[in-house]
């Protein structure tokens, strides 16, 4: 029984269940389960991933602050790995993760006291300093004791002079020192140690047995996992190096999967500095886990070169070339616009198969639509089981697949450079690899060269699947294009989640039954016969499709920036298998989408030109601009409900969007714009399917000019 450091009040222990939160702890313990819930510790920063921060609160014991539990946005931190830090334990999970949560007390003079936790009790400082000193000087002790019962003392002539412990440290001593033939201090052998004595010859052959010994036999990171507490031997390519205050820890890939391996030189020392991003090296290191996931802790690391560095390089690249290439090649259905670009699509899923394996980051970038969303979600669905069966590391699905929405259908400078600052931020801070960078339902047109320039500098790879008109610029900028509309097909009845679909099938067939629903998903109206029967074998009627498709398109509204990953799996997968989510959400985004298209049926004004009848909406007047529907969906839905000949426009303060059921080609458009109002400053973003921006001052002069260009284009 003691007092708390704080109150006074009779305790077990040192602090008092009210006041636990007020004192900071030092944690001494070895394991993550001797961690208590609800105080704070200090920590160390050990790094930074894009969900958060990792901090050591004690040796090998690190936990996660994730980026949700700060007080401000993680690029704002200021703070640098080795920094000390004040966390709060939120949680142990039962697999050793550890939870934490963010302290505004950020010096420790802001807490009221502080204690040490050892892990089975708690202690002031000056007690657990003396426990330590205690425990060293009875090493010292226990050392000092040995040290004399082993030394033997040379003015002691009575001890015996050839007892059997005595023979055997002479043989051993004899057999790595031919030239000491006798027992210890170089004393005359008897005849019993003489006989047992090898000559210098036989000693010379013991020497070349010993170096001749075979090097420790090679195993792969797939067959660690039932070696925990051995010494294996690895060889592979390091794909990352990350220092922490602690080890520096190896990222190693070989031909089965990736492992860490942490190498200890002294706290936040590099350990084997000359070891480089992607050098093929030979480890040696003891199987471990560390919070429940397999680590190596490395005692050798040697660079090879030469012939022993190309047979490793042609291993893991017959591995990959293997592996990598789907093995059995077939199509979620029978659709002649996907058929045209199967190749293509095999390849794009070949080519992220092969990221995964070289443990390469994969970012998918989408439009922020229900089509870019289901799209990437079902390529986000076939790639993470992959991920988590190549790397040993929990949390490595978080670090290897990012989803990141795009605002609009172009991969333009801003989010390249974005991407690129990054991959270059990982790379430096966590010995990242650079990404492979995958568009879907965006990126196809001459607009996103720029982008992709500016990625390929660094030899960043990227692959573009869409259904709209691509052009064939895209064809050079990119690694693989998977377009129909390159291939000359049709593509008025194809959606990219019809192509992103297929490719999430052949990148991982595992989850083909999972996947497919989604095309008939994407398609707002004439759904192809083949996806709707795919649907309905898979369980979904047309009422669970259309409540799945309007309930991602509104939460694709809301913070569009965001992957919102959970959510949108929930939506689309086994989350949601009685639909009682996307129902309650669908019913939102019909209710909201009847209110605007009220407004907009009220306002809209018709314009016949040359026998054309022409819907228009002043959307700069008769939208709400930041408000659920986006402008691009609301005329969708307009136009859906015209007469099938008629053109749908829509006239902002500074934007034009067309909608034709007969093909229209908005560049044509934008041309025949710009040569009728040279001083509008007017061009296309987004090619044929996109649309004209402009000028706000030359707004009615745009608007005239294009209702005059549809009259020519479309009569």
């Amino acid at each position: 029984m003691g007092n708390c450091i704080i109150c006074g009040t009779a305790v077990d222990g040192k602090i008092c269940e009210s006041h636990e939160e007020d004192a900071v702890f030092e944690f001494t313990g070895s394991s993550a389960s001797q961690l208590s819930p609800g105080r704070y510790y200090r920590g160390t920063v050990d790094g930074y991933a894009d969900f958060g921060v990792f901090v050591d609160v004690g040796d090998h014991v690190t936990g996660l602050l994730h980026r949700s539990e700060l007080d401000q946005r993680l690029e704002s931190l200021d703070w640098e790995p080795g920094d000390d830090v004040f966390v709060q334990v939120l949680d142990v999970r039962d697999n050793g993760n550890i939870d934490l949560g963010w302290s505004i007390r950020q010096r420790e003079r802001e807490f009221r006291g502080k204690l040490v936790d050892t892990g089975s009790e708690e202690l002031l400082p000056d007690e657990a300093d003396s426990d330590e000193a205690d425990e060293a000087d009875a090493d010292a002790d226990t050392n000092d004791t040995t040290a004399d019962a082993d030394t033997p003392d040379a003015s002691d002539t009575s001890a015996p002079a050839d007892t059997s412990a005595d023979a055997d440290a002479g043989d051993l001593q004899a057999a790595a020192d031919p030239g000491n033939s006798g027992g210890s201090g170089g004393s005359v052998a008897t005849e019993s140690s003489a006989a047992s004595t090898p000559s210098a010859e036989d000693a010379t052959d013991a020497d070349d047995s010993t170096a001749d010994e075979p090097a420790l036999n090679r195993t792969t990171v797939g067959a660690i996992d039932n070696q925990i507490g051995s010494i294996v031997r690895l060889e592979g390519e390091i794909t990352g190096i990350r220092q922490t205050s602690g080890p520096t820890v190896f990222e190693l890939r070989d031909e089965s999967g990736t492992v860490e391996c942490a190498a200890f030189e002294e706290a936040g020392v590099r350990a084997y500095p000359d070891v480089e991003l992607d050098d093929v090296v030979a480890l040696e290191g003891e199987v471990e886990r560390h919070n429940g996931d397999l680590q190596i802790e490395t005692e050798s690391l040697d660079v090879l070169a030469d012939d022993e560095r190309d047979t490793v390089v042609d291993r893991l690249e017959s591995a990959i070339e293997a592996e990598a290439r789907p093995t059995e090649v077939s199509l979620l259905a029978a659709h002649d616009t996907v058929a045209a670009v199967e190749d293509e699509l095999v390849e794009a899923a070949t080519a992220i198969r092969r990221a995964v394996m070289e443990a390469r980051p994969v970012v998918v970038r989408h439009s922020a639509t229900a089509d870019g969303y289901v799209a990437g979600a079902a390529i986000e669905r076939a790639v993470l089981p992959l991920i988590r069966e190549k790397h040993t590391r929990e949390d490595a699905q978080y670090h290897y697949f990012e989803r990141r929405p795009l605002d609009g259908r172009v991969y333009g400078m801003d989010t390249a450079t974005d991407d690129v600052t990054s991959m270059l931020e990982a790379r430096d801070r966590h010995g990242e690899q650079l990404p492979l960078v995958v568009l879907v339902d965006a990126g196809s047109t001459e607009e996103s060269v720029d982008g992709y320039d500016l990625l390929s500098i660094y030899d960043a790879e990227s692959i573009v699947i869409d259904d709209s008109h691509a052009d064939d610029a895209i064809v050079d900028a990119v690694s693989v294009a998977a377009a129909p509309s390159l291939a000359g097909a049709d593509i008025s009845d194809v959606t990219s989640t019809a192509l992103g679909a297929n490719v999430a099938a052949h990148i991982n067939d595992d989850v083909r039954d999972d996947l497919a629903h989604l095309p008939a998903v994407s398609y707002w109206e004439d759904t192809p016969e083949a996806y709707v029967d795919l649907a309905t074998e898979a369980g979904y009627d047309e009422t669970a499709l259309s409540d799945r498709r309007e309930a991602v398109a509104l939460e694709a509204y809301y913070q569009s920036y965001k992957d919102k990953r959970e959510l949108v799996a929930d939506l689309l997968f086994d989350g949601d298998a009685d639909g009682d989510l996307a129902a309650h959400v669908s019913e939102q985004f019909r209710a909201k989408l009847e209110t605007e298209l009220e407004t907009a049926r009220e306002n809209m004004t018709t314009e016949d030109v040359d026998g054309i009848s022409v819907a228009v909406l002043d959307t700069g007047a008769f939208t709400h601009r930041y408000n659920f529907p986006t402008t691009t969906l609301l005329l969708d839905e307009l136009h859906r409900q015209q007469d099938e000949s008629a053109v749908t426009l829509g006239v902002g303060d500074d934007e034009l969007h067309v909608r034709a059921t007969d093909s229209l080609n908005v560049r044509d458009l934008g041309d025949a714009v710009a040569d009728r109002v040279p001083d509008a400053g007017s061009h296309v973003v987004g090619g044929q399917d996109g649309h004209l921006e402009f000028l706000p001052g030359e707004r009615d002069a745009v608007k005239a000019a294009a209702l005059e260009a549809l009259g020519e284009t479309l009569a």
